[in-house]
């Protein structure tokens, strides 16, 4: 049975994204040994989780992108949650602030997606069912630990139905003041163990929990 892990930034005061998704404030604190560990994490996953909002946002930057993180993104098999099976179908329009926010490629550096990068996005796996039994159905299958990034909806309600099997939360030294809290579909207090915290030079920590 291999678990479900989910990473994500947030800010100190609870926030992974500003009121419409902003999330510029997570690169000015992500230094090279930060970029390492969320390289090293992408490299062992099984497979990579998201919503059909991230997909699109992932599809439409990585298949051209020289970024290091590039390979392990578009050679891991990708699996994608959305209530409608054309969520596989490349939109032209952003649907995250995150993706804006990033680092671009300088002009002409990857004009065009390889074939087997962009075929590997085609090859997504589509999950339209009861989000419950599709997480169940991917646990039970062999192979590596499955890692959701995102976005936003997607995370809070892996959340709210207590899916995930271990918490990677790189905080960051800033404060937003508002935004897209991670754990505000709760109903109930929920306990977590810490189990780890990686400390890194530009002032993020990575804190690592588990359910009680």
């Amino acid at each position: 049975m291999r678990e479900l892990v989910l990473k994500m930034s947030m800010s100190l005061d609870g926030f992974v994204g500003g009121p419409n998704g902003e999330a510029d404030w997570i690169f000015r604190t992500l230094d090279a040994t930060a970029s390492a560990w969320i390289l090293q994490g992408l490299r062992s996953a099984g497979a990579h989780l998201m919503g059909s909002r991230t997909f699109q946002d992932m599809l439409a930057y990585w298949p051209t992108s020289s970024d290091p993180m590039a390979a392990p993104m578009n050679e891991i098999p990708k699996v994608v949650f959305s209530k409608n099976s054309g969520a596989n179908r490349r939109n032209d329009r952003l649907t995250t602030a995150a993706l804006k926010d990033a680092p671009r490629e300088p002009a002409g550096l990857a004009a065009s997606a390889s074939s087997e990068a962009a075929q590997s996005w085609a090859r997504a796996t589509v999950a339209t069912g009861d989000l419950s039994d599709e997480i169940r159905q991917l646990k039970a299958q062999p192979g590596n630990y499955l890692l959701a990034h995102g976005g936003a909806s997607f995370a809070q309600s892996l959340v709210q139905h207590k899916l995930i099997d271990e918490f990677w939360l790189v905080v960051h030294p800033v404060v937003l003041g508002r935004g897209l809290a991670l754990f505000s579909k709760l109903s109930a207090p929920f306990d977590l163990r810490l189990v780890n915290t990686t400390v890194f030079g530009a002032g993020s920590v990575v804190h690592s929990y588990r359910p009680a």
